[in-house]
């Protein structure tokens, strides 16, 4: 797609996603998106024929940005490097910090993981639930790789500690937004990875 088309439709989707978050999915209409862009209809339907599409495209946005975050070959690169215990713990911080960052770029992810947005249907949860299952999944072959390399105890459970990691941290980032605190200060984040590290480091 050309820069121009690129731009247009992003500024379709940011503009989407403030209506989305401000009036509610279901009073949210493309007619209202057109007109707060000047734009016709026919531009909004070259991108995207719904607005669940819109709000889909939002999401696997945010998704793909996680998972390069987590990538396993970054991964795999640098346990290959033989690093010391305080070096994957230093790994394991920066992951944690980047994946919150990346939420927190786009609360209305954190919004539909919660049903914090009104009028959104059980497709659009369905939808949801598959995006954090793909989050889960690839920590989870973290999780089994490190434990692989020695590094985490051999009779962890990859799928169930990667819930409790996914599931803790979408938590305290919905409740610290709610309360228009800072998830990223550094005794936060701290807290989160000494307790996901004292339940998995041998």
């Amino acid at each position: 797609m050309p820069p121009k088309g690129e731009r247009r439709k992003q500024q379709i989707i940011d503009t989407a996603k403030d209506m989305f978050i401000d009036k509610g999915f279901q009073s949210t209409h493309i007619g209202q998106v057109c007109e707060k862009l000047n734009i016709a209809r026919g531009t909004v339907y070259q991108y995207f024929s719904n607005k669940k599409e819109i709000l889909y495209a939002l999401m696997e946005a945010v998704i793909e940005k996680i998972e390069d975050v987590l990538d396993q070959d970054d991964l795999r690169e640098y346990l290959n490097s033989n690093p010391s215990h305080d070096d994957v713990i230093n790994l394991i911080t920066k992951r944690i910090y980047s994946s919150i960052e990346m939420l927190l770029s786009e609360p209305i992810v954190i919004k539909l993981i919660f049903k914090d947005i009104i009028g959104i249907d059980q497709e659009v949860v369905d939808q949801v639930n598959i995006s954090v299952e793909n989050i889960k999944n690839i920590i989870a072959s973290e999780i089994t790789e490190l434990r692989n390399r020695g590094f985490f105890r051999q009779d962890l459970n990859p799928t169930i500690t990667a819930s409790m990691l996914v599931g803790g941290i979408m938590l305290v980032v919905y409740e610290y937004d709610k309360l228009n605190r800072d998830v990223l200060k550094k005794d936060v984040i701290n807290a989160i990875v000494q307790n996901y590290l004292n339940g998995t480091f041998k």
